[in-house]
């Protein structure tokens, strides 16, 4: 298994390896917040997914958030049957503060400072994106959910998700999904597809590998930031990759390999 590199930080209390790096973003797609339902958001799989975050800060870790909004509305779908795209993207981005609000809201239930910050101005439920005001944020240990995606139609949440990490300086991209790593085929209808531990940039893009779109890749490969791609489905799995154990694949040239 690959493995991640220390940082500087003291081990847990209990035992656990710290955790190697001190300010991730974590992408997840609004299709995991439904859980098993066909629409909308699971509110047994939200809390769980609020408590994985709630153990990352816990253990020191500076963490924002892009959350999809493919659970209520996906603007490309709408956009292939007939609706204008613009149109169609801004819907999309409407969605994603749905679902931030909802993470807020179940982050706070359980004591984690949480700030919502739009791209797209939405001043009577949250915060404008201003990104010092994001970065103090997060140097005093509150979670950052970054809404609304670009705040421009046509580019996706992956493409939202790899520009904030970038603007937050992010040490690395976790991106939580249903499987855990990327495979050689999807795994759910190929079983004999097998996982890579490590990809660099180019393997993802010249081999059209379905994990990120090819503009958040290319923004993640020219400012040298690892993609950590997981299952955020395993309850307690973040918190394991985090500290180098679980299951994963690690995209790009990850500075802190040993």
């Amino acid at each position: 298994m690959t493995t991640m590199t220390a940082s500087p930080a003291d081990s847990v209390a209990n035992g656990r390896p710290a955790p190697r790096y001190r300010r991730i973003l974590l992408k997840v797609s609004g299709e995991v917040l439904m859980g098993e339902q066909a629409f909308g958001i699971d509110m047994n799989t939200l809390d769980a997914v609020a408590r994985d975050i709630a153990e990352a800060v816990a253990q020191g870790v500076q963490l924002c958030l892009v959350i999809g909004g493919g659970n209520i509305f996906r603007g490309v779908s709408m956009a292939g049957k007939g609706m204008e795209r613009a149109q169609a993207d801004y819907m999309g981005m409407l969605a994603t503060i749905m679902n931030a609000l909802a993470m807020q809201s179940a982050l706070e239930k359980i004591g984690i400072e949480t700030r919502v910050q739009s791209a797209i101005p939405m001043q009577a439920v949250c915060e404008p994106y201003i990104r010092r005001r994001a970065e103090r944020h997060l140097e005093k240990g509150r979670v950052v959910i970054f809404a609304a995606g670009t705040g421009n139609p046509y580019f996706t949440t992956d493409t939202a998700a790899a520009l904030r990490a970038a603007e937050m300086g992010c040490e690395a991209l976790f991106k939580g999904t249903s499987v855990d790593g990327v495979y050689t085929a999807d795994p759910k209808k190929a079983p004999d597809a097998t996982r890579y531990e490590r990809l660099n940039y180019l393997d993802v893009l010249s081999q059209d590998l379905k994990v990120m779109d090819a503009s958040a890749i290319s923004l993640m490969r020219e400012n040298g930031i690892p993609i950590v791609v997981f299952s955020i489905r395993t309850r307690g799995g973040f918190l394991d990759v985090l500290t180098g154990g679980g299951v994963y694949t690690v995209i790009g040239d990850d500075p802190r390999k040993t």
